[in-house]
């Protein structure tokens, strides 16, 4: 702290100032000149010093010039080049490093001239004690400058460390160029010497051969003359045997290919008619078109089949060949409206009444809905789908209100609101549940179940089949995408869109 005398009377009539404690060591023997202009702001004196360039400056200028003589400077003056601007850049770094510490050492001084300029003006008065406050103003404006001084040095010191740390990067991928250039140079030159080597060997070898067969050479001429007149006669008085087998291979590959096709279509139909013995023995018979957008209906062969009302009815899904059975959750109505998981698969109803289980299944797979497949691919170009809908249900209860609502489905999340209300509004997870509603009436296959998160859910009712199905088939694969797979209500994980 600043030392100033206690005995400080009125006698002092100019207002002598106690030196600063010289506890501080400057960068400079001078203090810096400065000059008091209108309203008592200092003004820094010029220094008609004339001086060169700054070292950042020079730094940023051979950088430049080394950026552009990149493609024409080999790798070794490359990497010189480098390492000299890591250099410049070094000295920059200390030389902002000691402009650090000059500044520090002006705040000290700035900080104890103050306070002794503090202490001085409450011991005088007067004129005297104007005096004094201008002269802690002008302290308190160098501080600023100063501080502002600082802000600059320390964006410079930035930077500076920035542009060194390219230069060292820079430097080590040179020296890495360098290694690899030479280490590929050597390789390529022991190649061509081994090559030339070889060539050697084989030029003297052929001159030994061609010594010795020198006389030998009009012998051989004359054979292979013989040889190809004799190859010539043989192929215009004898047809190739080569020709006839080729186009032999080619009808029997052609003939084996129709025989496949013809073998896997009367497969079909043989499964096809298995089917259909085993539904003619069956009570109940299913009505309906067996294709993506339509629905299935059980309903009775006779009269004497028992009422469909006293029965207990579950869906099933199975492999196109048979093989693998799959339940469907929530299928228990006597209706079923396919869904796009169906698509390639076989629907299978099982009527059970009093112990006796009575099953129907459709005569084939299940056929996806023509122009649905492009549609969607149209579809899926946009970032955001908008479909109307109706809310039929919501948590399990009819909805009272069935105005038209709007369900966006889009890449990251699907909203469903009315104007500037929104009802749900969730991203692709885990919880999220998304298929058609399995069960009801007519209206069955434009209807969807869509559970949002746990607690909410909501049946939605679209404005046709295909509408459905094509918000079915954009939600899975955005959610695919994600990694999350979109199912029904008790849904496997293993169903895939």
């Amino acid at each position: 702290m600043t030392k100033v005398s206690p005995h400080f009377g009125d006698k002092m009539e100019i207002g002598a100032v106690q030196s600063v404690s010289t506890d501080v060591s400057f960068a400079s023997n001078g203090f810096p000149k400065y000059k008091i202009g209108a309203n008592y702001q200092i003004v820094e004196e010029q220094n008609v010093e004339i001086k060169g360039p700054s070292l950042k400056e020079v730094v940023a200028q051979e950088t430049s010039q080394l950026l552009e003589q990149h493609k024409r400077l080999s790798v070794r003056d490359l990497a010189c080049k480098f390492d000299k601007g890591l250099t410049a850049a070094s000295k920059l770094s200390n030389e902002a490093r000691l402009r650090e510490v000059a500044s520090l050492e002006g705040h000290v001084l700035l900080k104890k001239l103050r306070d002794a300029l503090e202490s001085l003006k409450g011991r005088l008065a007067g004129q005297n004690r104007e005096d004094v406050q201008k002269a802690i103003s002008m302290v308190e404006a160098l501080a600023v400058k100063l501080t502002q001084r600082e802000g600059e040095l320390i964006q410079e010191k930035f930077e500076v460390k920035k542009l060194a740390n390219f230069l060292k990067q820079a430097s080590e991928d040179a020296k890495k160029l360098i290694n690899q250039e030479k280490s590929f140079a050597c390789a390529e030159i022991e190649s061509a010497r081994a090559v030339v080597q070889r060539f050697g060997e084989a030029f003297e070898e052929q001159e030994r051969v061609s010594e010795i067969s020198g006389k030998q050479i009009p012998d051989m001429e004359q054979l292979m003359e013989e040889v190809q007149e004799a190859r010539k006669i043989r192929l215009l008085h004898q047809p190739s045997k080569v020709m006839d087998m080729d186009l032999e291979l080619r009808a029997l590959r052609v003939l084996i290919r129709e025989k496949s096709i013809f073998s896997v279509k009367l497969q079909k139909e043989l499964a096809i008619s298995k089917r259909a013995e085993g539904n003619k023995s069956s009570l109940y018979e299913l009505d309906g078109s067996e294709t993506l957008g339509s629905y299935l209906r059980v309903q009775p062969r006779s009269d004497q089949a028992p009422d469909l009302s006293n029965c207990s009815i579950q869906w099933y899904r199975l492999s196109s060949d048979g093989s693998k059975k799959e339940l469907i959750p929530g299928a228990n109505k006597i209706s079923y409206a396919p869904e796009p998981f169906d698509v390639g698969t076989i629907l299978q109803a099982a009527i059970i009444l009093n112990g006796h289980n009575d099953i129907v299944t459709t005569t084939g797979p299940i056929d996806p809905a023509a122009g649905l497949e492009g549609y969607v691919e149209a579809l899926m170009q946009k970032p955001n789908n908008e479909f109307k809908v109706v809310i039929s249900q919501m948590n399990g209860r009819d909805y009272p209100s069935h105005s038209v609502h709007v369900f966006h489905v889009g890449k990251m999340r699907m909203k469903l609101c009315k104007g500037w209300i929104t009802r749900a509004r969730e991203s692709y997870s885990t919880s999220m549940q998304l298929c058609g509603v399995r069960g009801g009436g007519n209206s069955t296959a434009k209807a969807m179940f869509w559970q949002s998160r746990k607690g909410l859910s909501f049946v939605l009712a679209f404005e046709s089949e295909r509408e459905r199905n094509a918000a079915i088939m954009l939600a899975r694969r955005y959610a695919l995408d994600l990694n999350v797979m979109l199912g029904g209500l008790n849904d496997q994980a293993s169903v895939q869109a």
